[in-house]
């Protein structure tokens, strides 16, 4: 391996930022910590590096201070990773350069709040059904912490761009972002809905970046009767690589919904959504296929797994 380089004493902040996270595995152990993978088999597993060299940047990441060694087990001595506030401060910089890769790489370069139903990025999204949302909080327009997954059989977390309650507080050029406009259109929707889900078993949280006092007058002035939770820190967005586009400056999330179970487990992913009336509907008929099953499975019926199985996820 070609010795390391050192940038820490270039005058320039940028070079000495790249001493720490200068190398593509480094911020790939950053990416992967962030998604709640913390030991260093599951590390080795998810990345396909060899031990030494993970062993050698989880060493530099622990320096740096932006990764702390927690142990889990004595005998032998073994260790959770996981990222201090120092490390936390990177996700900004994970989210940027996979909006890029979205954006330049894997897209045309154009920003949208939405993308093709047959690209990488609606196929990378979808691939998150069956996988687990990492345990979390976020503040929500109250100020309070919240976990994103209720204590209910399932929780609803549909993600929008941006929701003020001013007009003239959206972003210039935002109607002409394709699929940024309808997130009035789509909490009142779901602010319409909520008795059926809630009879169905389902909490309902939206999601977005914006901070929890714009999100309270939001939801203040369109009567909303379920919480809104910020993700302006982009936690939630780092752990499950949701997909966001850039105006004025901010990275805010593009509009998916996801089913989530009360065991963590996403059940269902809605991405690209191009109908916000159909989505919220969709969305409720994959909570009501949910409930079914576990009722099932609870009376001894023949069912598959509990939760949506590829049968139900189908429909009639």
């Amino acid at each position: 391996m070609p010795q390391r380089t050192s940038l820490a004493d270039a005058d320039c902040s940028i070079a000495q930022a790249l001493d720490v996270v200068g190398d593509w595995w480094t911020l790939l152990i950053v990416r992967d910590t962030a998604r709640g993978v913390h030991r260093f088999d599951a590390l080795q597993q998810e990345l396909g590096v060899s031990r030494k060299v993970l062993t050698e940047r989880l060493r530099l990441l622990v320096d740096a201070g932006v990764l702390t060694r927690e142990p889990y087990q004595d005998r032998p001595v073994r260790y959770d990773y996981r990222l201090t506030p120092r490390g936390r401060a990177l996700l900004p910089v994970l989210i940027a350069l996979q909006d890029w890769g979205d954006t330049w790489v894997l897209g045309e370069g154009e920003t949208m709040a939405t993308t093709a139903e047959a690209s990488q990025e609606a196929a990378r999204v979808r691939a998150l059904k069956g996988t687990r949302l990492p345990e979390l909080l976020l503040p929500g327009s109250d100020g309070r912490l919240r976990d994103p997954v209720a204590d209910t059989p399932y929780t609803v977390l549909y993600c929008f761009p941006s929701a003020y309650a001013t007009r003239d507080a959206y972003p210039p050029g935002w109607a002409s972002i394709p699929g940024a406009s309808g997130c009035t259109l789509e909490s009142c929707t779901y602010r319409d809905q909520l008795a059926e889900f809630t009879a169905a078993g389902a909490t309902v949280h939206g999601v977005s970046v914006q901070r929890p006092d714009e999100q309270r007058a939001f939801a203040e002035k369109e009567g909303l009767r379920f919480p809104l939770l910020s993700d302006a820190d982009l936690a939630l967005t780092a752990a499950l690589r949701l997909p966001t586009f850039r105006a004025a400056g901010v990275s805010r999330l593009k509009r998916l919904t996801l089913v989530v179970d009360r065991e963590r487990t996403i059940r269902e992913v809605l991405y690209p959504i191009t109908d916000i009336g159909a989505s919220v509907r969709e969305a409720l008929k994959a909570v009501r296929r949910g409930t079914d099953v576990r009722e099932r499975a609870d009376g001894g019926g023949p069912t598959g797994e509990s939760g949506l199985t590829g049968a139900d996820r189908r429909g009639p």
